[in-house]
This record gives structure tokens, C-alpha cells and sequence, in this order.
């Protein structure tokens, strides 16, 4: 596994998202690894995450889904260039649409592993199935469309 988190490769322009942005001191910050041709992120959830007494609020672990998933689209196309995740312009990208199936309640209190297999990188577009485990067993698989962002969309 790579010693450097995708998230780390962001330029300060672009890491202020709530969920990837390590410049968003409120958000999740998770941070993203190439773990053979998987993604892997890992999280562990904070008591006030908590839907019911013991489980974790299902609109996190859709944004975990998320933005593991947007991450690993832009590790996916860097990869597919055959550039390094420094080379500029830098690339990232955008959820165009997110399908999250809750299989299991989500026990708080545990860390979190998050999966993400490339479908398919055509064009801007990056499609990545997902599956959220803890204690290993899954317990949210999600399907994520990313859409490379324009030129300019994220300037200033």
C-alpha cells in the first residue's frame, strides 16, 4: 500500500471538502490508498455520529461512500494517464450520482473499512462500486458515477 493518501496529492485550491479536504478542519478528512487495484480508506466514527444508541447515522456513511469514491475516480485517472497524482493540471472529480444500499445497521465504536473497485474510467467519466465493512461484514455497498470537473469549475 502506498505511504501517501490521494487526499495529500489535492492542491490547496481543492481540499476544502467536508468529507476528503484535509483543509477542512470540521470535516472527515479521510485519506485513500491504492491497495492493489482496490481502494481502501479507513474511518472510525465518533460517538456523535450516532443514528440510534450503538449505530452509526446512515447519511455519514453515505458521505464516507462518497467521497472514498471521488477520490479514488481521480486515482483511477491519474493512473489510467499514466501520471503521477502530483503532475498538474490537477484532476478531480465530482459525484454525478450516488446509490447507497444500507445491508446492515453500522455498530458505532469500531473502525470503519472502505472498498472501492473501479467498474470503469471512459472519458471524464469513472463509475466504483463500494463496500463499507465493520468487523467484516458489509455492511453498505454503494455505486458511485464521478465526473471529472471542467476546466475552471474549481478555480477560485
Amino acid at each position: 500500500m502506498d505511504t501517501k493518501a490521494f487526499q495529500d496529492y489535492y492542491p490547496d485550491d481543492v481540499a476544502h471538502c467536508y468529507g476528503c479536504g484535509y483543509l477542512n478542519e470540521s470535516g472527515h478528512q479521510i485519506k485513500t490508498y491504492w491497495d492493489g487495484d482496490e481502494t481502501v480508506t479507513h474511518y472510525t466514527p465518533e460517538p456523535y455520529h450516532t443514528a440510534v444508541p450503538g449505530y452509526v447515522y446512515g447519511g455519514l456513511l453515505a458521505s464516507l461512500v462518497d467521497c472514498h469514491s471521488t477520490g479514488t475516480a481521480a486515482a483511477a485517472k491519474y493512473r489510467e494517464e499514466n501520471r503521477s497524482m502530483d503532475s498538474q493540471p490537477a484532476l478531480r472529480f465530482l459525484t454525478a450520482s450516488l446509490k447507497v444500499d444500507y445491508r446492515r445497521p453500522t455498530p458505532l465504536g469500531v473502525p470503519l473499512e472502505i472498498r472501492g473497485k473501479i467498474r470503469e474510467v471512459k472519458g471524464r467519466k469513472v463509475i466504483v462500486d463500494v463496500e463499507l465493512r465493520a468487523n467484516n461484514e458489509v455492511c453498505v455497498t454503494g455505486e458511485v458515477l464521478c465526473i471529472q470537473a471542467p476546466e475552471g469549475f474549481l478555480a477560485k
